[in-house]
């Protein structure tokens, strides 16, 4: 007669076989939504700094400093460091003379900073 196979240990082998399976989808989905969280804060920043720096009484430098505030609230300070907002120059949107703000950043990972993003905000420029 021969050996029965002994199963012992098996629910084990199971159980990491899929929890690591399990892990790795989580860790992708929680790293999607933190480069669109980054990538949301981004674009509301550059757009709030264009509308302020397109003020009758702002300049776009101005703006810009507004959309690097914002995103230093947001974001914390080690990652807006590494955050910059400028002003675009001679910006127009069918003819009309526009404040364009952009702003270029990390997107921090598990594996460091791999993708950078760059977002524009527009806002009509008001007369000086």
């Amino acid at each position: 007669m021969g050996r029965q196979r002994d199963d012992a240990g098996a629910a084990v082998v199971d159980f990491v076989l899929v929890s690591v399976l399990l892990l790795g989808l989580f860790l992708l989905v929680f790293q999607v939504g933190v480069a669109l969280h980054v990538r949301n804060v981004l674009i509301a920043s550059a757009a709030d700094g264009a509308r302020y720096g397109a003020n009758a009484d702002r300049t776009p430098r101005e703006g810009a400093e507004q959309a690097q505030r914002v995103v230093a609230q947001a974001l914390g300070a080690r990652l807006a460091g590494a955050v910059r907002c400028e002003p675009v120059e001679g910006g127009t949107v069918d003819g009309a003379p526009v404040v364009d703000i952009r702003c270029t950043g990390p997107v921090p990972s598990l594996v460091g900073d791999a993708l950078t993003l760059t977002v524009h905000g527009h806002a009509l420029e008001e007369a000086r």
